[in-house]
């Protein structure tokens, strides 16, 4: 999208910014979703221009963000240590608190060691451009998260792409790389915005054939999927057959910052060159602190993954059993497939006024004419809150013609 305003000539940098009226064109329409201050925020329900919605725009799957050993945990640690350590983790920036969560991790995920980061964009940036050098390449999935192909193009490797969830096509585009090329494969575990998990068996079979190493985000899966919530390779019974994991803090474990989870020399030389680690203060404290109490929640509490799993079912053959497409989702996150951008954001203001908070996805952050309502559950909805968001739906449905 961004490249369509690069046309303009001259050399002020800035003459592309006088065509960009979209915006400004959709806030006069009401029809601009994004940037919406929150009043309050709840977990399963949120406050906005006043009104109380059920929060179906969140990635809280867990919903600790208001669990009080949670928010009693990041209180002690800004007593401790104040709002900030001011330095990269290198140098100032570690304390105790970052090393007890990097070995709960690894322990939660039965991996030798773990490495936080600032946050989970600079865990994949870091990672991947620091293992992938000019004789490498990077072969990622086509529908991978957006700071997978930043990290690709940040690495001095080169990159290829295979089909969404294809195992074949990821064996046919590995069978054409030369023997001096080393390989990093990286995968989702649970796409973001389709909510279908990766055909993790299919791909370690190809990585193993072609000598590749393998990669997956397991920032959607972690707390959602596998065993008491350990992810994707867990969810398939091969734990283990991964090389290295990458999760997030701000989704199932309430708080922000990323992690990345596989064999103690590997993580030595990540944490040496990656740059988004080096270059960057650390996770504060009261994050980290946050982090370590959502996960020990869950260690304490493996039920929770059964919960969401349970309300995003209801939710997801709810929407089928009325009609609504909802692609390949496997999860509690739930796509509810539109495809129109404008009656998308339509459909989404609609939903906000009666009380539902859902994400639109629009151009270009999928094809265009591929537009999608983005929803997703927390352990801690009701089942009475299930009950009326599906009333919502199927009244707005038939309302703008997408159900009969």
């Amino acid at each position: 999208m961004r490249d369509r305003y690069d046309g303009q000539a001259g050399r002020d940098i800035f003459a592309k910014v006088e065509g960009f009226k979209i915006t400004e064109q959709a806030r006069a329409a009401q029809l601009y979703p994004f940037f919406q201050a929150l009043d309050r925020n709840d977990g399963p329900e949120a406050e906005i221009y006043g009104r109380r919605v059920v929060m179906l725009g969140s990635n809280n799957y867990l919903g600790l963000t208001r669990h009080p050993r949670v928010i009693q945990a990041a209180h002690d640690a800004l007593s401790d240590h104040g709002t900030s350590l001011t330095g990269s983790r290198l140098l100032n920036g570690t304390t105790h608190l970052h090393e007890r969560l990097e070995n709960k991790i690894a322990e939660f995920l039965g991996t030798e060691a773990a490495l936080v980061f600032t946050t989970g964009y600079q865990t994949n940036l870091g990672v991947i451009s620091s293992l992938v050098n000019r004789r490498s390449v990077a072969v990622v999935d086509k529908a991978d998260h957006a700071s997978i192909y930043d990290a690709c193009q940040l690495a001095e490797g080169g990159m290829l792409r295979f089909r969404h969830n294809d195992a074949r096509h990821l064996d046919r585009i590995l069978s054409r790389i030369g023997e001096d090329k080393s390989c990093l494969v990286v995968v989702d575990g649970v796409f973001s915005m389709g909510g279908d998990i990766v055909d993790l068996p299919g791909i370690v079979d190809v990585c193993k054939r072609r000598q590749a190493r393998l990669l997956v985000d397991d920032a959607h899966a972690i707390g959602v999927i596998g065993s008491g919530g350990r992810g994707t390779a867990s969810h398939f019974g091969i734990d283990g057959a991964v090389d290295l994991t990458v999760g997030t803090f701000s989704k199932s474990f309430a708080s922000v910052g990323g992690f990345v989870a596989g064999d103690r020399n590997v993580l030595e030389w990540i944490k040496h060159f990656a740059r988004s680690m080096i270059f960057s203060a650390s996770l504060p404290p009261a994050s980290a602190a946050a982090a370590l109490a959502a996960l020990e929640v869950l260690m304490d509490e493996p039920e929770l993954t059964d919960d969401v799993q349970r309300k995003g079912e209801t939710l997801r053959n709810g929407l089928r059993d009325m009609g609504f497409d909802t692609g390949e989702s496997q999860t509690p996150i739930i796509p509810v497939n539109i495809g129109d951008e404008v009656a998308t954001v339509t459909f989404w203001r609609d939903l906000l006024e009666r009380g539902v908070y859902t994400n639109p996805v629009i151009f270009p952050a999928v094809a265009m004419g591929k537009a999608i309502l983005r929803t997703s559950c927390m352990a801690t909805h009701t089942d009475e809150q299930i009950e009326f968001v599906l009333d919502q739906f199927q009244a707005l449905g038939r309302k703008h013609g997408l159900l009969p």
